[in-house]
């Protein structure tokens, strides 16, 4: 197969990994992943990653230095051309960060720079707000704070609950997360400044709405 290059990045059960899954499957992505990493041997996203033929690695390296270096390792062996945090649990070493710069993508469960951090859901229904929803961003070295690629809005309904919530903007984040990699993979991102430029598809291709 032909195209992007992707590595994911996990720690727990795999849903975000699964849309891109299925997106690749689709045609919805123009690619394919090479290698599904965890910090978790447990972790469900790696059954995921096994039934659809996908390599797997386990890095379970301490302390935390060693794993960041055991994970860069890693990473410069596989070459990448984009790495996809799916439900990893670890904030990226500078290290890791500069050696792919604009090529690590994160999925975040709030519309940044709203409820950045753990419990992004709770953060959204103990403040009271109406909208909240889903961000796709570059990482960066803080928590959340790398520049939006995309965000997909979602009500907060009267009588949501904690799980009622989560599932909406779970649903929203699949959605957003294959647009915003096949986007990538159209070299269609361009990163100025804090701002991330969509640029028009190529004469031909169709647009990605």
């Amino acid at each position: 197969m032909t195209g992007l290059k992707m590595a994911v990045l996990v720690s727990g059960r795999g849903s975000n990994l699964q849309a891109i899954i299925d997106g690749i499957q689709a045609g919805e992505i123009n690619g394919e992943i090479i290698a599904v990493i965890s910090d978790k041997r447990e972790a469900y996203a790696l059954r995921r990653a096994e039934r659809a033929g996908i390599r797997t690695i386990v890095i379970e390296e301490s302390p935390p230095e060693a794993f960041q270096q055991a994970l860069l390792n890693c990473l410069r062996a596989l070459g990448p051309d984009l790495i996809l945090l799916a439900g990893f649990m670890r904030l990226l070493s500078s290290s890791i960060i500069n050696s792919f710069p604009g090529r690590i993508m994160n999925i975040h469960p709030s519309l940044l720079p709203s409820f950045p951090g753990l419990q992004a859901q709770r953060q959204a229904l103990e403040y009271g707000v109406k909208v909240t929803g889903c961000t796709v961003h570059f990482v960066d070295e803080g928590m959340d704070t790398g520049p939006v690629i995309l965000q997909e809005a979602v009500p907060v309904l009267e009588g949501d609950d904690l799980d009622s919530l989560s599932e909406r903007i779970l649903e929203a984040e699949h959605r957003t997360y294959v647009k915003a990699v096949q986007l990538f993979a159209q070299g269609r991102l361009e990163i100025e400044g804090r701002r991330v430029r969509i640029l028009p598809p190529a004469p031909g291709k169709e647009e990605i709405v």
